[in-house]
């Protein structure tokens, strides 16, 4: 088995070398189901590249993870944590979970949830609000601002605390953040921009 063989199937996967650089286990799992569709063991070579393929969605899953927005001052966050069927991974094999990251406000009454979803299928419905003003108009405590140069989504309910921004990139990238007991909505549209979102964009490139 040569680098070179190795490489052409991780092309053909859809994966950089780079991503494998500490994957060491992948890489034997690749090698392995080359072998065996070699040998023309073909039921066998698909379980190993699918083994390989879902460490790889992992890796993907925990650079991902990375990008998340520590704690402002004053608030303490907990781990990453995954939602939805087949774990953090299956966001990227259309099985519709999401990676989320609460935070909580020391001695105070605020929760911020962090939330990040890619090629999930909620997105197409959240894409046609984004690009809809109309919509936007008719939603009750709605209003468009900016990330940058670009739009976000923010709903904030006073009377309840509640505030929930979104922010959608390259159509198929959805970042949300998600407060209850604020007095205001600061807390929610700042944690949003304090987001690595160029990682993610990197990060989550096909």
């Amino acid at each position: 088995m040569t680098s070179m063989t190795v490489g052409i199937l991780l092309a053909t996967l859809g994966v950089s070398s780079t991503a494998l650089g500490q994957a060491d286990e992948v890489t034997e799992q690749i090698e392995l189901g080359l072998e065996l569709y070699q040998e023309r063991e073909y039921g066998a070579a698909i379980t190993e590249l699918e083994f390989a393929i879902g460490d790889i969605r992992k890796l993907i899953s925990e650079r991902i993870g990375e990008t998340f927005p520590e704690p402002p001052e004053g608030w303490s966050a907990a781990e990453i944590a995954s939602s939805g069927g087949g774990g953090a991974a299956a966001m990227f094999g259309g099985g519709g979970s999401m990676l989320e990251r609460e935070y909580r406000q020391e001695g105070g009454e605020g929760r911020l949830t962090a939330k990040l979803m890619i090629d999930n299928p909620m997105i197409q419905a959240m894409s046609a609000m984004f690009n809809n003003p109309a919509l936007i108009a008719a939603q009750s405590n709605m209003e468009r601002i900016r990330i940058g140069r670009d739009s976000a989504l923010l709903k904030w309910e006073p009377e309840r605390g509640s505030a929930e921004v979104s922010f959608l990139m390259d159509g198929r990238i959805l970042v949300q953040v998600a407060g209850q007991g604020l007095e205001s909505s600061d807390p929610a549209v700042e944690l949003l921009k304090a987001w690595d979102l160029d990682a993610v964009r990197e990060q989550a490139a096909r």
